[in-house]
């Protein structure tokens, strides 16, 4: 296992408290592009996350009002138009391991959005567990607005399993906005709160996820990505083995022994 509170990148801001990891990109400027240099250092960053023993949860925040504006215009879509296909897959297959790093780095991802949440913005939000936006925040999977398909960094998987089919057809064919009010509607958004209270909103249900038993956690994330390609019959398979290591953990026992004594267990992740 491995320390990560001290992590320093260079590319984003990251601070763990109380093991809750802190993530915001800081080009506040310009509503916090991504460059080639921020995808691979969080695409590293989440990997890493894996074996991370002082990290339980991860929580994304905005930063000056907006989460993220996509991919860089001048620093990444310039580049790119100047590139052979070896170059562009190696790209755009290093921005899909950004999203795989995220589904299977085993801790619970909370988005915490407000402004501008469009591009590789909306995938960040949509590849995590768990989306808490403000009335102001406009999502939009702007790519075929740039030229592109719809399908980027898994948003024809991901998208319609949280929305709909068609839903998510309307957002990938178009590249409109959607708005904060749809998005709960639809459930993109788990809920929408004022924005002075979305970093407290987000970090309140970061706690709570963090007292939880979190060896558990990471199961139930493992079975959440695992299952989308399971028959029914194997998913109940998958999970009766799930369940049956986590009735070995040390915190099993602990919730047996407090609900005994009629008390609130306390867990300790193992």
């Amino acid at each position: 296992m491995t320390k990560m509170a001290g992590l320093k990148p260079q590319h984003f801001l990251w601070q763990v408290e109380g093991r809750i990891a802190k993530v915001r990109l800081d080009r506040p400027e310009r509503k916090n592009p991504l460059t080639f240099d921020s995808y691979a250092e969080l695409r590293d960053t989440f990997r890493d996350l894996v074996y991370a023993d002082d990290v339980d949860a991860v929580v994304f925040l905005p930063n000056g009002g907006n989460f993220c504006s996509g991919g860089d215009v001048h620093d990444i879509i310039g580049p790119l138009v100047r590139m052979d296909m070896k170059e562009l897959l190696a790209f755009t297959r290093m921005t899909g391991d950004f999203v795989k790093a995220m589904l299977n780095c085993g801790k619970p991802i909370i988005a915490a959005v407000d402004g501008v949440a469009v591009g590789a913005g909306a995938i960040i939000a949509m590849s995590s567990d768990i989306r808490i936006a403000t009335p102001e925040a406009k999502t939009a999977f702007l790519f075929t607005r740039v030229g592109l398909a719809g399908c980027d960094m898994g948003a024809c998987a991901i998208l319609p399993r949280i929305i709909g089919q068609g839903r998510a057809a309307e957002l990938l064919y178009t590249g409109r906005t959607m708005t904060a009010a749809e998005g709960e509607r639809w459930g993109f958004y788990n809920r929408l709160v004022d924005a002075a209270a979305l970093e407290t909103d987000a970090l309140d249900m970061a706690a709570r996820i963090v007292s939880g038993p979190t060896f558990a956690h990471g199961i139930t994330k493992t079975q959440l990505n695992q299952e989308w390609s399971m028959g029914l019959d194997q998913a109940i398979e998958a999970e009766a083995q799930a369940q049956a290591i986590c009735m070995q953990t040390h915190d099993f026992e602990r919730a047996y022994r407090a609900f005994v004594d009629k008390r609130k267990p306390v867990f300790e992740g193992n």
